[in-house]
Formats: structure tokens, C-alpha cells, sequence
């Protein structure tokens, strides 16, 4: 079974792990032959990324940073997803406890609903509310 979101997760553990990585060809070669992870080029609010399976069952996702996070130093990284009930809410959660939205919550078709925070302590984790 080829699956294109996680399975259902538990509210408050990791669910899902993006890598946005500076040159993608290289990352998909390093992974596949490093794990036997499989690559599955996706579609997704107007772009395209490749999301890694392992034996039929979706986990990550991998993208390009753009030119301009390239050329500010932005280095090659991975941000874990936290499996959450309502971003929008635990976005503003993260605000009232000392954090800080990185990323505002959005839609990415098909999947989730996402965004990215910045705990007390400076730490990113992406925040994930499953779409069905």
C-alpha cells in the first residue's frame, strides 16, 4: 500500500521529518543507497518534492532550498513534525510560552496543515495537523 500522508499519529509525538537540502539530486542519491529508501516525485501547492517511502509507507519529505537561502548560508537540514490536533492553535500556544512562529501555519494540499516554531530555548520543530 502506497501511502502519500503518515498513518494516523498519536496528538504530541513526531509524525513526520522534512530535509530541505541543497542540491535535492544528491540528497535522493545519498538516502536511497544509504537506507534503500524509496523517492516519489509529489505535487503540492504549485511545486514539486520528492517524499521518501520505506516499503509502501510515506515518512519524509525532501525539497530544494531556493537561491536566496543558499546564498544567505542556509545549510542543508532536517526539521521533525510534531503531530498536533490544530496548528493554528498550538502555533499560538508556542507564542504564549516564551516561542515563536517561524513560519505561519498553511495548508499544503493533500497532507497537512503545517508550521514551523521556534521554541523558548531558539530549537525549530514543525507543528503537523493531519489532512484527511
Amino acid at each position: 500500500m502506497t501511502m502519500t500522508n503518515p498513518p494516523d499519529n498519536k496528538p504530541a509525538r513526531f509524525c513526520w521529518l522534512d530535509l530541505a537540502a541543497s542540491n535535492v539530486g544528491k540528497a535522493e542519491a545519498f538516502y536511497a543507497q544509504m537506507f534503500d529508501w524509496q523517492p516519489v516525485r509529489k505535487q503540492a501547492n504549485g511545486g514539486e518534492f520528492l517524499q521518501f517511502q520505506n516499503d509502501g509507507e510515506a515518512f519524509a519529505t525532501l525539497y530544494q532550498l531556493n537561491a536566496r537561502q543558499i546564498e544567505a548560508g542556509v545549510p542543508s537540514h532536517w526539521t521533525p513534525y510534531i503531530a498536533v490536533a490544530d496548528v493554528d492553535a498550538m502555533a499560538s500556544r508556542a507564542i504564549s510560552l516564551g516561542g515563536d512562529v517561524a513560519v505561519q501555519p498553511f495548508d499544503v494540499d493533500g497532507m497537512a496543515r503545517i508550521s514551523l516554531v521556534v521554541d523558548s530555548t531558539g530549537a525549530l520543530v514543525g507543528l503537523w495537523e493531519r489532512r484527511k
